[in-house]
């Protein structure tokens, strides 16, 4: 009776953090291929357009530092509930968008709601799952985590071309509701801390400073990589995070408590997931621009182009949770990098004349190694902290990757673009040729950093991950 009980208990608490992670997360990818649909609709250039993907992800990784102190002080149940119930408001009012600049802005808050939803969900499963079950949890949670940027353009691609893109806000509401619905009934409420105070010079100093790095990554293709304008964010940026960390390290209440990066599991393992996440949202930026302005496909065939993998990648993360007690996580997270790796300089390889078959198989094995090695990294990283920790670990780990997660954005679109502008000055190079080239640089550049992150599995190591964490 005592099995049945905890089995119905971790069914019950997977259900309510599987529906908001998937919503928080299909919100990053599914307006992608709906970017002229916005152009035209809003009679706005895509240098304002794309403010919709910048300052979303910008507001992701914003608000990640402040959500250990958030889920100390009110639980990280109530926050979740808070966080899931925002993100269904925000996306009924994208809905009632009535220019570009509102709905950039109500992007920008449903953006602070994903931000939330994402660490408090990792949080929950190490404070609530017992210790045998986390991998398990874990290869549920990445499923969603990485199921849904990549399902992204599919149903983004099929919802806009049937019923317009103000269909990509309504499906949030639904399922927003149903989320909201099953934590508050399924995830068990837990004592809250109690004397916590804010460190709002530290909130501050990393809103600033994150701001800045993100603004000049973004606006770098347009004022040049040179400019006195990104020179100087750039420049602040560094200067007030290097601030904000000698701060956290002194203050006897930190905003985020950095030292967890002093645990050598999981920083090495945060630097594997950063590079894992950057194949992703590099592979869900150029592939649509490879389908659609290359090969003249729809958006809804770009989407049928990247279902198959995401479809893998699902089957695959749940298989990597039941491998990850006999291999452990640094096999499974290798055979991950060898696959990306393949796939992604395969890709570099992909022309005007390129079948489209050729593109859907090695986009599915990008996938698959995905699926392969998420979540062993995510674990092997979160099991080398202590559960009393897990909340600022996560926080961390969440600032930093959604940070890099908009920061790889934004400079491989300013990549592209000044690759295209290199490859114009050729002799006989035609746009639609220049942009195939300059998309065929970053591929290469994308294999580049999966092959240089390989050698960190070495440090990975099972046995001593788990003995920091019950120290």
């Amino acid at each position: 009776m005592h099995q049945q009980r905890d089995g119905s208990a971790f069914r019950l608490i997977m259900l309510a953090v599987f529906f908001g992670n998937f919503m928080a997360s299909l919100s990053t990818t599914s307006i992608n291929v709906a970017l002229p649909v916005f152009m035209d609709d809003f009679q706005a250039d895509l240098s304002t357009v794309q403010w919709m993907l910048s300052g979303f992800m910008m507001a992701t990784g914003v608000i990640a530092p402040i959500i250990g102190f958030m889920g100390d002080r009110w639980s990280y149940k109530r926050v979740y509930v808070m966080a899931l119930t925002g993100f269904t408001l925000t996306s009924l009012l994208c809905v009632f968008a009535w220019s570009i600049e509102s709905l950039i802005s109500f992007r920008i808050l449903q953006g602070l709601c994903s931000g939330i939803i994402m660490p408090t969900t990792m949080t929950i499963i190490y404070q609530t799952i017992a210790k045998e079950k986390q991998a398990a949890a874990v290869s549920f949670w990445s499923m969603s985590a990485m199921l849904a940027p990549a399902l992204g353009p599919t149903i983004g691609g099929w919802l806009t071309e049937l019923y317009g893109w103000k269909a990509l806000f309504l499906m949030n509401i639904p399922v927003g509701v149903t989320a909201v619905a099953v934590a508050a009934r399924c995830i068990p409420s837990y004592r809250l801390s109690r004397g916590i105070s804010l460190d709002w010079i530290g909130f501050g100093a990393v809103l600033a400073g994150t701001s800045s790095l993100l603004v000049a990554f973004s606006e770098a293709h347009e004022w040049g990589w040179a400019g006195w304008q990104t020179l100087a964010l750039i420049a602040a940026g560094v200067l007030i995070l290097a601030y904000f960390v000698i701060r956290t390290l002194k203050v006897s209440n930190p905003l985020l408590n950095l030292r967890v990066l002093q645990i050598p599991g999981f920083t090495y393992g945060l630097i594997l997931n950063c590079a894992i996440t950057v194949s992703l949202y590099a592979g869900a930026l150029l592939v649509p621009i490879y389908m659609q302005n290359i090969k003249g496909a729809t958006s809804f065939a770009t989407g049928m182009v990247m279902l198959p993998g995401t479809l893998a990648m699902a089957l695959v993360s749940i298989l990597a949770g039941r491998l990850y007690g006999k291999l452990g996580p640094s096999k499974l997270i290798l055979i991950g990098l060898l696959l990306m790796a393949v796939a992604t300089w395969e890709l570099s390889y992909a022309g005007t004349a390129t079948g489209v078959l050729f593109v859907t198989m090695w986009v599915a094995i990008r996938y698959i190694g995905i699926g392969f090695s998420n979540m062993p990294v995510t674990n092997a990283a979160m099991s080398a902290v202590p559960s009393v920790n897990s909340g600022h670990a996560s926080a961390v780990m969440n600032w930093i990757r959604q940070g890099t997660s908009a920061l790889s954005i934004s400079l491989f679109s300013s990549i592209l673009s000044a690759r295209t502008i290199v490859h114009l000055n050729d002799s006989g190079v035609t746009e639609t040729m220049a942009l195939t080239l300059s998309v065929q640089d970053v591929f290469h550049l994308g294999t580049a950093i999966i092959v240089v992150s390989v050698p960190l599995i070495l440090l990975l190591r099972k046995p001593k991950a788990q003995a920091v964490g019950s120290s």
